[in-house]
């Protein structure tokens, strides 16, 4: 399905609410990805057929938002089976070495894939899922297995976009009265399947009535909010002022922000969250304000063999895209810049956090009922 907006048109507005944007196409035979770093001002489409080209998408942030790069993942291990089993039929070898030699290349994959991004752990668990399909699948011929594994990719994705839904049903339902958010990064329809964690939450206020104004922070230095929030709030014609990072203490203090809804890359066991850098400081910013703090993630964003924030791998992103913006330096050359692409805000400044279960209080109790009558299983992640 085509983003909207071509070239530097704004993208047209949604009725209802049911026609989101989208950023990932599965074909059959490769995967469409809407190239997240040519928007707001072009709308190109990258064709991805092998494990290689997914795992380059992802890296060079083509493709980003925990949900998105799980999903992506999936089918970039589905296309490694669609090629090793091309290339079995194709030559002349006896059944059990082309086999092996499948599974071989999607273990190749898996490793490969698994390197891209350190911290989103939701990229960790897909990978785990597909492994665990292999595992069921060994039987089946190379062609039938690679057909199985582009299918539990479209469960996975069909699972994403019921799983948003819920929770900004969840998350609507957390305030009575019109409120006025503000939100950080990009959390929506380009950063999961269709309809979004925290996004989704304001896109139910929206609909429901509920929702007086957004506050869109820019989010430095890779401006998701500015080029991809803005973007897709202006495609549903939700109210939104975009503002820059260091602006969000000054509304505050002002009284124009009743609640901060962001998402999350990974939630250790004890309810500490990890999100796009910044977020940590508006939670401290919300707590010395007395402002609502809600993170707004899946059941998968949880990781309950880490004890603590203090054990969650902060990726370390090039500091180019520190000293450039677009490409264009705004830095001196040869300035050494830092770049720690997440920060992790501690489970005592968040309100709620909201699932496709409901909201839960975080703390480690909380969160291990909650998601064992959700029926998510213990376990590591392997990052």
């Amino acid at each position: 399905m085509p983003a909207r907006g071509r070239g530097a048109e704004a993208p047209s507005g949604n009725e209802g609410g049911e026609d989101t944007l989208k950023a990932i196409e599965w074909t059959g035979s490769a995967l469409r990805l809407l190239d997240q770093t040519r928007l707001p001002h072009e709308s190109v489409w990258i064709t991805c057929e092998t494990a290689e080209d997914v795992a380059r998408a992802i890296e060079e942030m083509r493709v980003r938002g925990a949900p998105a790069i799980a999903i992506a993942a999936a089918y970039g291990v589905a296309l490694a089976a669609l090629e090793a089993s091309r290339n079995a039929d194709a030559e002349t070898v006896d059944k059990a070495a082309s086999k092996t030699g499948v599974l071989r290349r999607i273990e190749e994959a898996v490793r490969r894939l698994r390197q891209t991004r350190p911290t989103a752990v939701n990229l960790f668990q897909a990978l785990r899922r597909i492994e665990m399909v292999v595992a069921m699948s060994r039987d089946l011929t190379p062609a039938a297995l690679a057909g199985r594994l582009a299918a539990e990719a479209d469960r996975m994705a069909a699972e994403d976009v019921a799983v948003n839904r819920r929770i900004g049903t969840f998350g609507a339902a957390v305030f009575r009265q019109p409120v006025r958010v503000l939100t950080h990064c990009n959390t929506g329809s380009l950063a999961t399947v269709e309809y979004g964690t925290a996004l989704g939450v304001i896109r139910s206020l929206h609909h429901q009535g509920k929702l007086r104004h957004v506050w869109v922070d820019e989010t430095r230095p890779f401006l998701q909010g500015a080029r991809l929030t803005a973007y897709e709030l202006l495609a549903d014609g939700i109210p939104f002022t975009l503002i820059t990072d260091s602006m969000a203490a000054h509304f505050m203090r002002a009284g124009q922000v009743d609640a901060v809804v962001v998402g999350a890359d990974r939630i250790a066991a004890n309810g500490d969250t990890a999100n796009k850098i910044g977020t940590y400081g508006l939670a401290v910013l919300c707590h010395h304000h007395r402002i609502p703090f809600y993170v707004a993630a899946p059941s998968t964003t949880f990781d309950l063999s880490i004890p603590s924030g203090a054990s969650i791998p902060i990726e370390e992103r090039a500091s180019g895209e520190v000293t450039h913006v677009l490409g264009l330096p705004v830095a001196p050359a040869g300035v050494c810049a830092a770049h720690p692409a997440f920060d992790v805000t501690p489970a005592e400044l968040i309100t709620g956090i909201v699932t496709e279960f409901g909201v839960v209080e975080p703390n480690a109790e909380r969160i291990r009922a909650t998601l064992a009558a959700g029926g998510r299983q213990e376990g590591g992640d392997g990052a």
